[in-house]
């Protein structure tokens, strides 16, 4: 019965913190540097709980993620 519940994923890529000038002179152009490494693994949120890290991956002309960790249950926060 539970396993038709529709929960939300989330991937997250890092985050940084602006301040409200910065954030207004954001452009089109602007690139935001964000506190992870290109090759680190994204974190990947259900339900706003951290349940694993993955990567991404193409499936077709679409962005994917390939898990290749997972939170155990009495680790998620």
């Amino acid at each position: 019965l539970l396993q038709d519940v529709d929960v939300k994923l989330t991937v997250e890529i890092g985050s940084t913190t602006l301040t409200l000038r910065e954030l207004l002179a954001l452009s089109e152009s602007s690139v935001i540097e964000l506190d992870r490494e290109a090759d680190e693994l994204l974190d990947v949120f259900v339900n706003g709980t951290l349940i694993g890290r993955g990567e991404v991956v193409t499936v077709g002309d679409k962005f994917g993620i390939r898990m290749t960790e997972l939170v155990a249950p009495d680790k998620r926060g």
